[in-house]
């Protein structure tokens, strides 16, 4: 079976080298603009790539504003930050996800609280939540509080795992009838529509992550989406070291971030939004020749949600139990294909070990079963 599979997915890829996980993919205006900002001299936070690339995911993503970051983890930070999450303050999160996602919950010196995963987006659970709202949620002067911790519930924080989308609607729902803040965690699903809206653009505020995995990237960067003025104004004050603007005096009006995406990196991202598309395109290609062959050798593959267009950034497959994924994942990295496991979950690691949790056994069952498989575009080099 593993050699069917081996085979099979260097058809694909139609080579015999290293195939990677996830491998960026330039064949269009990279070089271009990126030589022009070294021409210009404005590589650094300042240029005109800057704020076109934000108008550009703006557009593309249909927020009315987006503020451009050094990474995903920076733009969630400051999301949190002006949601008002505060020390002491709980933010209500999934289990199954990248670590950035709980570090920015613990920047602002809160605390995650877990809820379980669905089955069927490999996202936070409606059912799971509304559970642990109407178990251990109480309002208080127009604010919810864990009854057991006592904390506030301020935020929270879906992610749509590997680009599929999550029930956001429900959650954001859910989430106003105890006046908590959405903050989407879109860092993988660029690309991504839930009933025809862009992930990111449900919740008070989403992000974005233009890491060098990701289906377009910028090298490093982030991007915080938003349809406030008023918050969008605020974010990139913030993100800009809190400077006022003036043609030559520094005057900082509070403690900011030196969190401005630089021109340099925003030229990549301009080029590369132009091919989202396309790429957005092949990848699905790719799961749906990944799905016809899997369904062959009875081992499932994972295929986007109900109501959604899945950008299908890391396809991924489940197997029959942890030691069928131990075994696959040590073959196919031996011949050359990279495959990893799901992320362990989050409190499982050290530092978020006694954060409060409900019950989670989706998490828990896919944890132990699933495998990334290669996803990146099928690119050649433009000449």
């Amino acid at each position: 079976m593993y050699k069917e599979i081996i085979n099979f997915i260097r058809d694909l890829y139609n080579t015999a080298d290293i195939i990677p996980l996830h491998a960026p993919c330039f064949k269009g205006n990279e070089e271009r603009y990126v030589f022009d900002t070294i021409r210009s001299t404005f590589v650094s936070s300042v240029g005109n790539y800057v704020n076109e690339f934000e108008k550009r995911i703006a557009e593309y993503t249909g927020a009315r504003f987006a503020i451009a970051t050094v990474n995903g983890t920076s733009a969630l930070h400051i999301a949190l930050l002006l949601t008002g999450v505060r020390k002491g303050d709980e933010v209500i999160t999934q289990p199954l996800t990248f670590v950035a996602t709980c570090n920015a919950i613990k920047y602002c010196g809160a605390e995650p609280v877990f809820v379980d995963i669905s089955l069927k987006t490999l996202g936070m659970s409606p059912i799971s939540l509304e559970k642990f709202l109407d178990k251990c949620a109480e309002m208080r002067d127009g604010h919810a509080y864990n009854k057991i911790t006592g904390r506030r519930l301020k935020a929270c924080v879906p992610m749509h795992t590997f680009g599929h989308p999550v029930e956001i609607d429900r959650i954001v729902e859910l989430c106003k009838e105890y006046n908590i803040d959405v903050v989407e965690d879109a860092a993988e699903s660029l690309g991504s529509f839930y009933k025809n809206k862009h992930t990111g653009t449900f919740g008070k505020f989403g992000i974005l992550s233009f890491n060098g995995n990701k289906i377009i990237t910028t090298g490093g960067g982030g991007m915080i989406l938003t349809n406030d003025e008023e918050l969008a104004r605020r974010a990139k004050h913030l993100t800009t070291t809190a400077k006022v603007p003036h043609p030559y005096e520094y005057f900082h009006d509070e403690i900011g971030y030196n969190y401005r995406m630089p021109n340099i990196n925003a030229a990549l991202g301009v080029a590369q939004l132009e091919k989202i598309e396309e790429f957005v395109e092949i990848k699905r290609q790719i799961a749906q020749e990944y799905n016809e062959f899997f369904k062959k050798i009875d081992i499932k593959f994972f295929v986007e949600p109900d109501n959604s267009r899945s950008n299908y950034w890391l396809n991924a497959i489940i197997l029959g139990d942890e030691k069928q994924r131990d075994e696959f994942l040590e073959v196919t990295n031996r011949y050359g294909i990279q495959t990893r496991p799901a992320w362990t979950l989050m409190y499982k690691l050290p530092m978020y070990k006694n954060c409060f949790r409900v019950s989670t056994p989706n998490a828990e069952y896919i944890e132990g079963r699933l495998v990334n498989i290669p996803s990146g575009v099928v690119c050649e080099q433009k000449a």
